[in-house]
């Protein structure tokens, strides 16, 4: 089970949240030890708080934090001009007599002449180049206690998928943003149709491998992406090596954790979003609209269409609207739509822009500005009588 705070149980984490932005938000300059020493006497006064949940709150803190890196090759280069220095001067003692002449402190000041520096400059530097002892230099003020706390429960979410091989997941809706995130967490993907939805199987090729963690890494990379759609189920099978068994971890929709993943936008332009406006949620000619429900596959090639036309009939037809980005955005539809070209699919193109989508012109309607209900009516009548 990972670890989870509660409203109920760790109502008194607010505070100490609070506590610990304190600590960040004025600690300019310190070193990455001392804030995490601050953050520790937080909860001096705490018994039901276990070290490594105070150690998982310094990473959640390090990580809206930017911290002063010292290159390790300056770094090491003046560990070896000092100890070369002081190595001269061994031993050193407190007070300086006739057997041990090199008091400690005009020693330092010595080492530290020689490398055209005070001493406070130089112990400063001398190990700066190692992660406790980088420092300080901002940290974003925009993050709350209650934000912070719910990074924690996302995080030992994530933490328990470190051991996962493989993850399935039953999705309703935002299907385009599910699979972009699968996408950049590196996973592959089955996807079949069912009655709620889609199924959607992800894992890599060596997931079935007991010593590595790589996929495991992706699905909690891909985690936060996951808890910023809506409607779905997941379940995450997991091998414990320190249990020698099989585990499920299962998750849905309304589980309470929260995404630092930005939620989608819910159009990619203003032709989409107008043409939802006019059609309406009421049905025309026997035709509703739906917004990106269909997903169309082939191995790991996706495509998840603007609108999918549902008949009365149960007959299907999705569109996909093509604007203009960059050249290199149409020559990737091109390629995406002569993979798919056995599908029903019919095409809303800008003007602009028809000479090279004309092999597409019987299934094509095309648009200036905005897209208009009567043209695509006219397409989709075609399709009835095909």
């Amino acid at each position: 089970m990972p670890d989870r705070l509660t409203r109920r149980r760790h109502e008194h984490y607010v505070g100490l949240a609070e506590g610990m932005l304190a600590v960040y938000r004025g600690g300019m300059g310190q070193m990455r030890e001392c804030l995490h020493r601050e953050v520790r006497s937080v909860f001096a006064s705490q018994e039901d708080c276990p070290g490594r949940r105070i150690d998982a709150f310094c990473k959640l803190l390090d990580e809206s934090a930017e911290y002063e890196h010292v290159s390790s090759s300056r770094a090491a280069e003046l560990r070896i001009r000092v100890f070369k220095a002081a190595a001269l001067l061994h031993p050193l003692v407190n007070e300086a007599d006739p057997w041990f002449e090199h008091e400690e402190r005009s020693a330092k000041e010595k080492v530290a002449a020689q490398v055209q520096m005070t001493w406070l400059e130089l112990e400063s530097q001398l190990f700066a180049d190692l992660m406790q002892y980088h420092r300080l230099q901002s940290f974003d003020t925009e993050v709350t206690a209650t934000d912070m706390l719910a990074r924690y429960n996302v995080a030992q979410v994530q933490a328990c998928l470190f051991d996962a091989v493989k993850m399935s997941i039953t999705a309703r809706a935002d299907f385009k943003q599910l699979l972009r995130y699968a996408k950049l967490a590196g996973l592959m993907h089955r996807i079949y149709r069912v009655d709620e939805g889609y199924e959607i199987e992800l894992d890599g090729p060596v997931s079935v491998l007991q010593s590595t963690h790589r996929y495991g890494v992706a699905m909690a990379k891909f985690l936060p992406g996951l808890l910023a759609c809506s409607d779905w189920k997941m379940k995450a099978l997991l091998k414990v090596a320190r249990w020698n068994r099989h585990a499920v971890l299962e998750l849905n929709s309304n589980c309470g954790l929260s995404s630092t993943a930005a939620p989608a936008a819910r159009f990619d332009s203003t032709v989409e979003e107008k043409f939802s406006e006019k059609w309406g949620t009421e049905a025309r000619e026997g035709w509703t609209l739906e917004r990106e429900s269909e997903v169309l596959h082939q191995g790991q090639k996706v495509f998840v269409p603007d609108f999918t036309f549902v008949h009365t009939s149960g007959r299907r037809v999705s569109m996909e609207i093509v604007g203009f980005w960059t050249p290199e955005y149409l020559h990737d539809k091109l390629i995406t739509l002569a993979t798919f070209r056995d599908q029903q699919l019919i095409l809303a193109v800008q003007e602009a822009h028809v000479e090279q989508f004309g092999e597409h012109a019987r299934r094509m309607v095309t648009y200036k500005s905005v897209l208009k209900i009567d043209a695509v009516l006219s397409l989709l009548r075609q399709e009835v009588a095909a």
